[in-house]
């Protein structure tokens, strides 16, 4: 990391930690925590909704009711980004269908991805991922899992001058494409990195998320529970006293908010169809994010269980 990019995320701690202690002193609840995306300006609630598994529900009425639910809970909070993907079986389609039906057109923000080999092919799936939402102009495309990325990266720029999407990203999941999401993110001009970020699955701070803040790159956060993980490792205990003093009044506010006070990040995208779920993921959002000393003490807690 720069000496630059050191002052910048010193910097942007120092802002999150202040509004939090401002708001504190004046006795005003914080308003929910919204991320801007540094190309643009363009403020996201900071939690936003994963549809991986959970949303390919399309046979399944009693779990399309669930999702249905999910998804209005979400609306009705303040959420805003739904990622998707055409490898997510039925979820684009159950998205669009599920917007349409509560009325939600044009109040989201919507991500998909292209995943496919081929300049064509990578056309005609994106096309029906559009069709499927149910819009004509996409908030981010992404290149899934890098798969033939430099193809579909020049393909989304002309897209993008076109006005057919607004924002470009790369996705991974995985700690080893780190170096190549590095690699892509430095030239600075792809919008949105989406990377796998968690207690458990830290490494991206290492060099990624630094570079994404140097290059002024939005960051999203999936497996922010590293699908279930964190929470067995917990299982049947309380969070800890000094804990909820921070605001963290759940296991999903105590891995979300360590995660969201990290300064790189702009959304983090937990995937679930339980309306519960969703309500406790957003309301990480309020209250405060822990500091430095804070952060440390409840990476070194989950580290000792």
């Amino acid at each position: 990391m720069s000496a630059a990019t050191r002052r910048e995320f010193i910097q942007t701690a120092a802002a999150l930690a202040g509004a939090t202690l401002m708001a504190a002193e004046s006795g005003a609840a914080p308003a929910p925590l919204e991320r801007r995306i540094p190309k643009s300006g363009e403020a996201l609630p900071a939690v936003g909704l994963g549809t991986w598994q959970v949303f390919d529900v399309a046979n399944n009425p009693r779990e399309y009711g669930q999702a249905r639910e999910t998804l209005r809970v979400f609306a009705e909070m303040g959420g805003r980004m739904i990622d998707s993907s055409p490898m997510y079986g039925s979820s684009e389609a159950v998205t669009g269908q599920l917007i349409t039906e509560l009325g939600l057109s044009g109040r989201l923000f919507l991500a998909t991805k292209v995943w496919t080999s081929g300049k064509q092919a990578g056309v005609k799936q994106m096309k029906d991922s559009m069709r499927k939402l149910g819009v004509e102009r996409l908030d981010l495309m992404q290149v899934h899992n890098l798969v033939d990325v430099q193809t579909h990266l020049a393909t989304l720029h002309d897209w993008k001058e076109a006005g057919r999407i607004r924002y470009i990203g790369i996705t991974h999941y995985h700690n080893g494409s780190h170096g190549e999401l590095e690699r892509l993110i430095k030239p600075g001009h792809i919008d949105f990195v989406q990377v796998n970020y968690s207690m458990a699955e830290p490494d991206a701070e290492r060099r990624l998320l630094p570079v994404a803040l140097e290059t002024r790159t939005a960051v999203i956060i999936n497996r922010p529970f590293a699908e279930g993980a964190v929470f067995t490792r917990v299982k049947d205990r309380p969070v800890p006293e000094w804990a909820r003093e921070a605001g963290c009044e759940t296991w999903s506010h105590f891995f979300l908010k360590w995660t969201l006070a990290q300064p790189a990040i702009t959304c983090v995208i937990p995937g679930t169809r339980n309306p519960r779920h969703v309500a406790d993921n957003l309301s990480a959002m309020s209250g405060p994010l822990p500091d430095a000393a804070m952060r440390r003490r409840m990476a070194e807690y989950y580290r000792s269980l």
